[in-house]
């Protein structure tokens, strides 16, 4: 079945390309920088040669059950959308990075990430996806702890244990998916849920499976990861954190809904409890934080408690999922486009001063107008204002609720629970509005008495960087004013993969009907900004300077005093306890062996080296030929077992 060249390709050329580049850094740190560029121009151009083709590619016996890619539909958006973003940030790292140590391992590691994502959204099923799950958060814990600060050291060593503890839960709950279907092939498992009119007896694997992708995409309470990460590693990673690495696990959920919980309305209820929970505990985070990058970190978190509803309404609404699958697909691509933006300007902000907190970066961009206009289209967008691409997704998100309350009122059922799930969503729609417009009245807009502490020489940004921003920019408005000459042909591409179709009709998205929403979101938010964050968040100190607060209480904080104790103290303890109950019942029952085969009346077993746990004799001689202590008895037991278990495996 290998019909294609460019899917491996597509994953393996980057990882190749950063262990060439690595070599070249370390003779010539320019070479290496335009190395990079070119491998990720190359990349970005192979995807491009999918569009319009169905491509597959599969290589048996690799890790046993082989690697399966395919290109098509949403997967090809997925691989163009990857190779553009890594392309635009590889360009601005050489200027970001440019006074970094370091960099060698940035880059290397930054193309291994590339061909690890790649491989993850164009996988055609668990297993393939799995692997590169894996070798992702390997390679991106690296990107995380780039600075080496303590703190980023901890919040890498946070990311990857979320990460990997995710991904042993998700490999467990596939081992239990492959035992029932007998395949872990996409389009199969489609086939074999079809059949199934109970489908009960999935939903415990199913929460398996989920729970790494969960813990990926940051989905509340598995979140704990994403503010310090997004915060402390490099601007350029925390776009790819948030434009792609955590969309591959929003994608994985995608998969478990559409492949194995298609139509499901018990698993899109799940999906919308925890969709609702993630959207709003991000958007308060965010309102709260007074750092630029931690309030971008808690606003993705947010965004994909967004996309969790629309992956939910699919369950939900069953055949009529169209709306919702078209919003779901257009806010993953639109928040990556709004977030590429909104990480890079902040990068912008912290190159010049190295600083992210708003008290001491206030007022950096008042006078640059480029880079304010920049991130107003970005603001715009991702606040979900009439003309701006995350206007559209976000309408199609919200008529999805609508459309399944006109569905319960036709049959005449309580509409109170989806009346309060429209109104959450709409609340955090001003949310987002609101500390939107706070970090950018911050930035942009107030006065600063103190002098920044800029450490850059010469221009704020580059000439390149500057075409590369406003041209990102530009695209945020041009998709929000001509939605069905660019948004609905890629929905129609892209919603096949999650078993829909393109809505029957086109949408009036500015219609009064759709604009409304919009129109009491911005309510919302003008209410939330002025009767709140400005009179409770920030205040005035005696010279008459704004001073923005930091009013998150310190005893809300899930990692610090629920997992880190939990994890480091409560499990260790409870492990010791039983591992010290097994050795003293093993050591008891050694004791009554001894007494009763060996008649020993020695209670305490402390095997000396002329005493032995076991002797066997010659039947004629009766002489002992071979003896064995306690331990030497244990390690060949494990010997035996790992041999017995690799058989087994391989």
């Amino acid at each position: 079945m290998n019909h294609s060249i460019i899917l491996p390709f597509l994953v393996f050329f980057p990882m190749l390309g950063g262990i060439i580049g690595y070599i070249i850094g370390r003779k010539n740190k320019n070479a290496r920088d335009y190395w990079a560029m070119l491998v990720t121009l190359l990349t970005f151009g192979a995807s491009l040669l999918l569009i319009g083709k169905e491509e597959v590619f599969q290589e048996a016996g690799i890790c046993g059950l082989g690697l399966l890619f395919a290109g098509g539909g949403l997967q090809v958006i997925l691989a163009v959308l990857t190779g553009a973003i890594w392309l635009i940030t590889t360009i601005y790292s050489k200027e970001y990075f440019q006074q970094d140590r370091n960099r060698n391992r940035y880059y290397l590691f930054m193309l291994l990430t590339e061909g690890a994502t790649m491989g993850i959204f164009l996988s055609a099923d668990f297993f393939t996806t799995f692997i590169f799950f894996e070798i992702m958060s390997f390679t991106s814990f690296v990107m995380v702890m780039h600075d080496e600060t303590k703190e980023a050291i901890r919040a890498a060593h946070t990311y990857l244990a979320v990460a990997v503890l995710g991904g042993l839960v998700t490999l467990m709950g596939l081992f239990m998916l492959y035992q029932k279907t007998g395949t872990l092939q996409m389009d199969l498992l489609q086939q074999f849920m079809a059949q199934q009119t109970d489908k009960s007896a999935f939903y415990g694997i199913g929460v398996l499976v989920f729970f790494g992708f969960a813990a990926k995409a940051g989905l509340f309470p598995l979140h704990i990861w994403l503010p310090n990460a997004y915060t402390l590693a490099p601007a350029p990673a925390s776009a790819l954190l948030s434009c792609l690495l955590t969309k591959t696990g929003v994608f994985g959920i995608m998969m478990i809904t559409a492949k194995i919980f298609f139509h499901d309305a018990p698993w899109g209820n799940f999906m919308l409890i925890l969709g609702m929970i993630t959207m709003l505990m991000g958007a308060i985070l965010a309102l709260f934080s007074i750092n630029l990058k931690r309030t971008l970190a808690c606003s993705s978190m947010s965004q994909i408690g967004f996309m969790m509803v629309g992956i939910a309404m699919q369950g939900v609404l069953g055949e009529h999922n169209a709306l919702a699958a078209s919003g779901t697909l257009l806010h993953f691509i639109n928040h990556s486009m709004l977030k590429l933006v909104l990480f890079l300007s902040a990068g912008v902000v912290f190159m010049n001063l190295h600083e992210l907190d708003l008290n001491k970066i206030k007022g950096f961009g008042r006078d640059k107008l480029l880079l304010k206009v920049v991130f107003l289209m970005a603001l715009l967008g991702i606040g979900g204002i009439p003309l701006w691409n995350g206007y559209v997704s976000k309408t199609l998100l919200h008529e999805s609720i609508v459309e399944y309350i006109h569905i319960l009122e036709e049959a005449g059922q309580s509409v109170f629970y989806m009346k309060t799930v429209e109104y959450l969503f709409l609340f955090a729609g001003g949310l987002t509005l609101a500390y939107m417009t706070k970090i950018f009245v911050a930035v942009f807009v107030e006065k600063n008495s103190h002098p920044l502490p800029v450490q850059k020489q010469g221009a704020y940004l580059n000439p390149v960087n500057k075409v590369i921003l406003a041209l990102c920019a530009l695209a945020l408005p041009v998709c929000g004013m001509l939605p069905h000459l660019t948004q609905d042909r890629i929905s129609a591409v892209g919603v096949t993969f999650l078993g829909a179709h393109a809505p029957d009709h086109a949408v009036e998205y500015f219609a009064w009907v759709n604009l409304k929403g919009a129109v009491i979101s911005l309510i919302v938010g003008a209410a939330v900004y002025f009767l709140f964050v400005r009179t409770v968040l920030m205040r005035e100190n005696e010279d008459g300077e704004t001073v923005y607060l930091d009013r998150w209480p310190a005893w809300l904080n899930l990692e610090e005093k629920v997992y880190r104790p939990l994890l480091l103290g409560v499990l260790p303890f409870i492990g010791g306890f039983f591992a010290r109950l097994a050795g003293t019942l093993t050591d008891g029952f050694i004791s009554l062996l001894r007494m009763a085969i060996f008649n020993s009346d020695n209670a305490r077993v402390i095997p000396p080296e002329d005493k032995y746990f076991s002797a066997y004799t010659d039947g004629e001689t009766d002489k002992t030929v071979y003896r064995e202590g306690f331990a030497r008895s244990l390690l060949m037991i494990g010997i035996g077992l790992a041999i017995a278990m690799l058989y087994i495996l391989i």
